[in-house]
C-alpha cells in the first residue's frame, strides 16, 4: 500500500478537525507539513546552489530557503536536519558570498550537530569545509588534518565520488606544502576512484588539479 501523500493527508486531518471535532488533528498537520516544507526548502536551496557553481551567479532565494530549513528542523527537534541545513547556510557563506568568517561557526555547529545525530556524511562536508576556512587563512596543517577527516569519514560509509574530491583537496595542501610527488600519487588515486565510480565531474577536477600541479 503507497504512503498518503503529504497534502492529501493534511486535508484528511483538517477534515478531522472541522468535522470531527478532533483539534489534536491541526497540531499534527502543522507538524507534518512543517517537515514537509523544511525538506522541500533544502532541496530547493541546493538546486539554486548548484545553479551558483554552474554559473556564478548568486540567487537570492538560496540562503532564505537554507535559514528556513533551520528554522523548521530546529522547531521540529530534528538534529539530523538541522545539522545538514546548517551546513548549506555555511557553505552559501564561504562559496558564494566568499566569507569564510561567517562560515566557519555554522559549519562548526554543523559538524556538533550532525557528530551528536551520528550523521557521517554530513559530518564529512562539514568537516571539509572547515579545512577549506583553514586553508584560506594558513593554517594548513589544521586544514589537511580536517580533510584526511573528511576523506575517512566518506571511505567509512563508501561515498565514493566524495572521496575522491576529498583527495582532490588533500593534494592540493600536500603541494602547498611542496610535496608534489604525494600530491600526484593521492590525485591518480582521486582519478581511479572517480573512473570507477562514473563520477565524470569529479574526473574533470582532477584532470583540471593534475594540470595544475
Amino acid at each position: 500500500m503507497r504512503e498518503e501523500a503529504p497534502l492529501v493527508r493534511s486535508q484528511r486531518l483538517y477534515e478531522q478537525a472541522v468535522f470531527g471535532g478532533n483539534a489534536e488533528a491541526l497540531s499534527i498537520a502543522e507538524l507534518e507539513l512543517d517537515e514537509v516544507e523544511a525538506g522541500l526548502a533544502l532541496a530547493r536551496g541546493r538546486i539554486l546552489h548548484a545553479r551558483f557553481l554552474e554559473q556564478r551567479q548568486e540567487d537570492l532565494r538560496e540562503l532564505p530557503l537554507f535559514e528556513l530549513a533551520v528554522e523548521l528542523y530546529r522547531k521540529l527537534g530534528d538534529v539530523r536536519g538541522e545539522a545538514e541545513a546548517l551546513f548549506w547556510v555555511g557553505c552559501f557563506h564561504q562559496v558564494v558570498r566568499g566569507d569564510n568568517d561567517a562560515a566557519a561557526a555554522v559549519l562548526a555547529r554543523s559538524y556538533e550537530l550532525s557528530s551528536a545525530a551520528g550523521d557521517k556524511l554530513t559530518m564529512s562536508y562539514a568537516v571539509r569545509h572547515l579545512g577549506f576556512a583553514d586553508m584560506a587563512a594558513g593554517r594548513m596543517s589544521e586544514a589537511r588534518e580536517r580533510l584526511e577527516e573528511s576523506v575517512a569519514l566518506r571511505r567509512e560509509i563508501h561515498f565514493m565520488p566524495g572521496v575522491a574530491a576529498g583527495l582532490i583537496a588533500l593534494a592540493h595542501v600536500t603541494a602547498t606544502g611542496g610535496g608534489r610527488d604525494e600530491a600526484s600519487a593521492l590525485l591518480a588515486e582521486a582519478k581511479l576512484i572517480a573512473e570507477q565510480s562514473d563520477a565524470y565531474g569529479v574526473l574533470r577536477w582532477v584532470e583540471q588539479a593534475q594540470a595544475e600541479l
